[in-house]
C-alpha cells in the first residue's frame, strides 16, 4: 500500500479569520515564542509537513498552486530552515550510509531498491554496509562498529538503519548527535525517525484469513529470536487465535531462508495441524517443498499463507497466499525522510505503511467455500495496534 499523498485543499485563509474547522490560522505577530518548524507552515498553508518538505528538498510533485500556498505561508510566519541543518549542507557530500542485512532477504533488498530510486531521483548515492544475516552471531556487534565507523570517516549525510540487529539502537547512540538518522526496522526510537511497513498487522491478516476458513489448528513458522519483524508477526498470530479462544501451537523457528522452512517442515508432526502462517514467503516455499516430498500439498492437506508478497510467490504450484509489504515503498518513504532532516534538521513523524493480504490457491477453500463440514466464520474482533 502506497503512502498517500497530499489532497487538494482549500485557498489559504486571510490571517486572523478563522478556518473551516473554526480555528484562528497562526500568525507571525501572534506566533508562539519558539521559531516556526515546519509542520506550522504546513498547518497554515493547508497541507502536510511532508508536502512542506518535498517543497525544500525537491523531491516528489508539489504543484503550482500549493507551492504558493506554501510560499504564502512562509512569507506570514517569516520561517527560517534550521541552521545546523545549513551548515551540514554547506559540507554535504550528497551521500547517505545505508546499514542493511543480507542480500538473500527479499524485504531488505526491497527496500534497498525504494531506497536508490529516490536517491537517484534526488542526485544522491548510497554507501551500504551488509551486516550478517545473524543477529546472535558472535561478530554481529563488531560488524555494526565497523559500519557506522565506515559512514563517519565517509563523512555521510545521513544514515538510514534498514535492520533489526538487535542492540543496533545502542550502538546508534554514538553517531546520532553527529549525524541524521533513519530507522525502517519495524521499531520506533526516540532519537531517531522511523518508519516500518505494519509487521504485527500481517500476522493478524494472515491468522484471521485462515480462522476465516474454519482452521482452528494454525502453525506458525517464526522467525529468529529477537528480531522485530518475526516478534510483531508472532504476536498477531497469538492474538487473533487469542480472540477466536483457540490454543496457539508450540512455534519452531527459522531464520527467514526457505532452508529453515524445509528443515521444520521435514521434522513437524503432520497431523497436529491444518493452517500453516509461515513468518516469510522464503520459509513457507521451503516447507511446502518438504511437505510435498512427504505426500501433502496444500490447499487440500493443509492450507498455508506467508508474508512479503515476494514476485515468485505466485508462480510456485499451487500459488502462494501471501502478505504484501510494500517495501519498495518503504525504501522511498525512507530516503524521503533522511532527505528532510538533511535538509531542514527537523523531525518528521512516524509513519506506518499498511500491509494487504493477496489470497491465492495455497488457501483456496473446499467446493463447500470452508474446510469440509464446517459454516463460514467471520474473522475474530482483534484491537489493532495504534
Amino acid at each position: 500500500m502506497k503512502i498517500q499523498d497530499s489532497v487538494p485543499r482549500p485557498p489559504l485563509e486571510s490571517a486572523g479569520s478563522p478556518n473551516r474547522a473554526g480555528e484562528t490560522p497562526m500568525t507571525h505577530q501572534d506566533s508562539p515564542a519558539r521559531p516556526p518548524k515546519m509542520a506550522d507552515v504546513g498547518r497554515l498553508a493547508g497541507v502536510s509537513a511532508q508536502t512542506v518538505s518535498r517543497y525544500f528538498t525537491g523531491t516528489g510533485y508539489v504543484g503550482a498552486e500549493t507551492r504558493e500556498r506554501i510560499e504564502a505561508a512562509i512569507a506570514e510566519l517569516d520561517y527560517r530552515l534550521n541552521q545546523s541543518a545549513r551548515s551540514l549542507r554547506v559540507n554535504a557530500t550528497r551521500t547517505v550510509g545505508v546499514l542493511t542485512t543480507g542480500p538473500s532477504l527479499y524485504g531488505g533488498w526491497s527496500t534497498i531498491s525504494g531506497l536508490n530510486q529516490a536517491a537517484a531521483a534526488a542526485g544522491y548515492s548510497l554507501l551500504s554496509v551488509q551486516l550478517e544475516a545473524d543477529p546472535a552471531g558472535s561478530d554481529a556487534p563488531d560488524w555494526m562498529h565497523r559500519a557506522l565507523d565506515r559512514f563517519l570517516s565517509a563523512r555521510v549525510d545521513g544514515i538510514v538503519v534498514s535492520s533489526s540487529h538487535p542492540g543496533i539502537e545502542d550502538l546508534l547512540e554514538r553517531v546520532w548527535e553527529r549525524v541524521p538518522v533513519v530507522i525502517l526496522a519495524g521499531r520506533s526510537w526516540p532519537l531517531a525517525d522511523s518508519a516500518t511497513v505494519d509487521s504485527y498487522e500481517a500476522g493478524v491478516l494472515a491468522t484471521e484469513h485462515l480462522v476465516a476458513l474454519g482452521h482452528e489448528r494454525v502453525l506458525h513458522l517464526a522467525g529468529p529470536e529477537g528480531v522485530n519483524e518475526g516478534v510483531e508477526r508472532e504476536r498477531g498470530y497469538r492474538d487473533v487465535l487469542a480472540a477466536a479462544g483457540l490454543p496457539a501451537l508450540p512455534v519452531p523457528r527459522g531464520d527467514w531462508s526457505a532452508a529453515s522452512g524445509a528443515a521444520i517442515g521435514e521434522r513437524v508432526d503432520a497431523g497436529s495441524f491444518t493452517a500453516v502462517f509461515a513468518g516469510n514467503d522464503q520459509m513457507a516455499l521451503g516447507f511446502m517443498s518438504a511437505l510435498r516430498s512427504r505426500g501433502l500439498v496444500p490447499p487440500g492437506d493443509y492450507a498455508i499463507v506467508g508474508v512479503d508478497d515476494m514476485p515468485d510467490a505466485r508462480f510456485y504450484s499451487p500459488a502462494l497466499s501471501s502478505v504484501s509489504m510494500d517495501f519498495v515503498g518503504l525504501g522511498r518513504a525512507g530516503f524521503e525522510m533522511i532527505l528532510h532532516r538533511i535538509r531542514s534538521g527537523e523531525r518528521v513523524p512516524r509513519r506506518v505503511i499498511r500491509p494487504v493480504l493477496v489470497p491465492r490457491e495455497s488457501t483456496r477453500a473446499s467446493a463447500g467455500g470452508t474446510l469440509p463440514g464446517r459454516p463460514a466464520a467471520p474473522p475474530p474482533a482483534v484491537e489493532r495496534s495504534p
